[in-house]
């Protein structure tokens, strides 16, 4: 027969027991209460940062496309001040070209013989030099406008009058009172010319 004594330390264990498991169970419910809370703060500041790496991504990917167009738009600048640099120098040059152009033509060409030495050695000293400023020209990308007989084109050409010819399709050149120039595909100078009108 098992005495009193023993009963109530064998109870009081059994119910030590069950305050423990209790308390576990109740510590185990505060524990998930607890995390759902932190989780969603968690979960929060998880969306919050992602957010953030989003915007900061996209202005980084923004910024680095602006830098690649600033840097394409420099390049460009750069080649055209290359090609257009002696675009002024080039137009002073012009007049130059002009005036010996005009000067081999006013020399009347029955006055060049053997019998007029000098008028024929300043003849062709004018005609080389002629000659040599168009080469010069050309390797610099500055080329000659004489369009006599093609379309008119307002990009290219100055119209200074308008007249019917014969023979000729309208729109077309007909005179061209003064050469144009194009420095690199880009006029430099129209060619003043007079342009076929219908009768």
């Amino acid at each position: 027969r098992t005495s009193p004594r023993l009963l109530c330390a064998a109870t009081q264990q059994k119910n030590t027991g069950q305050s423990l498991e209790e308390d576990q169970s109740q510590s185990q419910n505060e524990q998930k209460v607890e995390p759902s809370s932190a989780e969603k703060l968690l979960a929060e500041e998880k969306a919050k940062l992602e957010e953030q790496l989003k915007e900061v991504t996209e202005k980084y990917k923004r910024a680095l496309a602006d830098a690649e167009n600033v840097r394409q738009r420099s390049q460009k600048l750069v080649e055209e001040a290359k090609l257009y640099g002696i675009q002024s120098f080039c137009k002073d040059l012009l007049e130059v070209a002009d005036i010996l152009e005009k000067a081999t033509e006013s020399v009347p060409k029955e006055e060049i013989k053997d019998e007029n030495p000098h008028l024929k050695s300043l003849y062709e000293g004018l005609v080389m030099t002629e000659i040599q400023i168009q080469k010069v020209f050309k390797k610099h990308g500055l080329l000659r406008l004489n369009p006599v007989g093609a379309k008119f084109d307002p990009y290219e050409h100055e119209a200074l009058f308008h007249a019917p010819v014969e023979g000729q399709e309208p729109g077309t050149i007909a005179i061209v009172s003064k050469i144009g120039y194009k420095l690199h595909g880009r006029t430099l100078r129209p060619a003043l010319v007079g342009v076929v009108k219908d009768a």
